[in-house]
């Protein structure tokens, strides 16, 4: 069974940064790539980033390239979404996903985490 468990989220002021992570376990095939994804209140889930297995390559959505940041430590199990320059229209919940290769589309990713709330005062 593959779990995904997110962290780092929470309450913070326009501006700052955060870095959630993303906990990888379970019996998944090697070389999975990753992507986060973000779920705005009242809102479906939308595609922010993702990482293939070495890192090589990266893909951003448009509106979030130079701030956000994804990485991952496959020694770790573990992969990464840095946020800078915060803002309160990044207030969601932020999903990490792994899957055999990477995309923009959810139906490419069948292990998905729970969440992490993400909520930026002004």
């Amino acid at each position: 069974q593959v779990q995904l468990v997110e962290s780092g989220g929470g309450l913070v002021q326009a501006g700052d940064s955060l870095t959630l992570s993303c906990a990888v376990s379970g019996s998944i095939y090697s070389n999975y790539a990753a992507a986060w994804f973000r779920q705005f209140p009242g809102k479906e889930r939308w595609f922010v980033a993702s990482i293939t297995w070495s890192g090589d390559r990266k893909d951003y959505v448009d509106s979030v390239k130079g701030r956000f940041t994804v990485s991952r430590d496959n020694a770790k199990s573990t992969v990464y979404l840095q946020i800078d320059n915060l803002k309160p229209e990044d207030t969601a919940v932020y999903y990490c996903a792994v899957g055999s290769i990477t995309g923009r589309s959810q139906s490419l990713y069948p292990f998905w985490g729970r969440g992490t709330q993400v909520t930026v005062s002004s």
